[in-house]
């Protein structure tokens, strides 16, 4: 297994301070603020206070296209679309994109893969979010910024995806983590419209908030790497991740990547994978 480094973790999340001095650099990055709203509770994450200089936009309509039973709850957009929202964003290939939420990561994350997927080299994500900024007595404006737009043409494929049967085979050909909260890993009474609980068979429990420390940012990359070992996702086998609809998973591809393990993402998950019946399913708290 790679010896995680500074060097590394840098390469795809960056402390507050480091962006701040970014900032002030002769190119400064592209900042986002990914917004969303809980699918659950119906919460805003619009604390009305931005990073100075960052765009908006919206993590379940810019990086994710609407639900079909054949693609899964959030499939990935279409590159058409991310492309002309790329462009608003001013994004270009030869600046650094750092991305960021309210919400430790659990939607910068995917964003950050749908960027990484459509083709962008250097996208990175505020480790700790809107807090560890704010935390770290950082400057704070009342409004989203408005950049010039841009030509910056996106292609899709740049990143390792699974499909249901590759996620199936790689759970005993390799190693294949499920990124779900651990009762809907171990499965359970079905409640209202939710697709039926439990996982892919061979599949390792590896709840994705498990990457986080309890002040909000991602934790060390020592402990990150022998929380992988322990799953055997050390990077000599092929490793890849899967959650309900793509979210989840992309903060387990993000906290791998941190300390040098390469990890596919099944982008359609749980959601596509049992809308087929003949899938296999298992329940309870056993691979």
């Amino acid at each position: 297994m790679p010896t995680p480094d500074a060097e590394t973790r840098r390469k795809v999340l960056l402390t507050p301070q480091e962006l701040h001095a970014m900032l002030g650099g002769p190119t400064p990055p592209v900042v986002i603020a990914v917004q969303s709203v809980n699918p659950y509770t119906g919460a805003s994450s619009r604390s009305g206070r931005w990073i100075p200089g960052a765009v908006d936009a919206e993590a379940y309509a810019d990086f994710a296209a609407p639900a079909a039973p054949e693609l899964g709850q959030r499939p990935l957009p279409r590159i058409e679309a991310l492309q002309a929202a790329a462009r608003r964003w001013g994004i270009t290939m030869d600046r650094t994109v750092v991305l960021y939420d309210a919400e430790r990561a659990m939607t910068a994350a995917r964003a950050w893969w749908v960027l990484r997927w459509a083709g962008l080299a250097d996208v990175r994500v505020l480790d700790g979010g809107l807090d560890a900024w704010v935390k770290a007595g950082l400057e704070t404006t009342a409004f989203a910024h408005e950049n010039r737009i841009s030509d910056v043409i996106l292609t899709p494929g740049h990143m390792p995806e699974l499909d249901a049967a590759a996620a199936l085979a790689l759970a005993s050909e390799g190693v294949l983590l499920d990124a779900r909260i651990r009762p809907n890993y171990i499965g359970g009474p079905q409640e209202g419209g939710d697709p039926g609980r439990g996982h892919i068979p061979g599949a390792l429990s590896a709840p994705a908030p498990d990457n986080f420390t309890d002040e909000g940012p991602l934790t060390n990359g020592a402990t990150l790497a022998e929380m992988y070992r322990g799953l055997g996702a050390t990077g000599e086998r092929p490793v890849g991740v899967y959650c309900g609809a793509g979210m989840s998973a992309a903060v387990t591809v993000l906290a791998l990547a941190s300390i040098g393990v390469e990890a596919a993402m099944y982008p359609g998950s749980w959601s596509q994978y049992v809308t087929d019946p003949d899938h296999p399913v298992r329940r309870g708290p056993f691979p």
